[in-house]
């Protein structure tokens, strides 16, 4: 889970399945992140997405600074220099 945790640092948009959504809400997740903690809130229009710390574990990194997810979702995080 590092290479997502880093992934995730300071980012300001993510891509999920297809689709851009602005980052919201951050949170690297610790020793003290439960598995319900929510780690990551991104909106697009009036589209919302959470993850929790459960949703990230375990994510496995694909080619190109992808990963899946345990629900098979495929998220990439980027920053505003890389979506510019």
């Amino acid at each position: 889970m590092l290479n997502f945790v880093e992934a995730m640092r300071d980012a300001d948009f993510v891509f999920i399945d297809g689709e851009i959504f602005e980052t919201r809400y951050l949170r690297i997740p610790d020793e003290n992140t439960t598995a319900d903690d929510i780690v990551l809130e991104a909106q697009r229009n009036d589209a919302e997405i959470e993850l929790t710390r459960f949703d990230i574990d375990q994510a496995v990194p694909l080619e190109s600074n992808f990963f899946r997810l345990k629900n098979g979702m495929v998220v990439r995080f980027l920053s505003t220099a890389v979506v510019h």
